[in-house]
């Protein structure tokens, strides 16, 4: 899978994430570094189809409501050390990974995995 790990998130995880065999990138990466803005990291995430990795409330609203980043992994673990983040990921990855074969908005706590299922109905606009 290839992710970009958004700035509020450690260099680290993209670091893990390489080593697990993915193609991740750090916002540290780009030219404008933890400087790029929202609207660059989605165009850069849905034109390299990768998977915004992000604690940014402000990305869930972009996704829920354009639906950029096209595939969003949410971060809501609170302030937790880097090593417990890396646990979660370490534990985790392979569902997460797989749950994204099958969906687009997917919630990481320090306890569980959130999977969102998009409601279309014929009454929407």
């Amino acid at each position: 899978m290839k992710f970009i790990v958004d700035a509020q998130l450690p260099r680290q995880l993209s670091i893990f994430l390489i080593r697990k065999g993915h193609d991740s990138i750090h916002t540290l990466d780009l030219p404008q570094q933890n400087a790029t803005n929202d609207n660059s990291i989605n165009s850069i995430a849905d034109s390299e189809g990768r998977i915004v990795i992000t604690k940014d409330e402000d990305f869930v609203a972009s996704h829920l409501i354009i639906s950029k980043p096209k595939q969003l992994l949410f971060v809501s673990t609170g302030n937790i050390s880097n090593p417990e983040l890396l646990k979660i990921f370490e534990i985790h990855i392979d569902k997460i990974c797989s749950f994204f074969e099958t969906h687009f908005f997917i919630e990481v706590t320090k306890d569980i995995i959130i999977l969102f299922i998009p409601v279309i109905t014929d009454n929407m606009p």
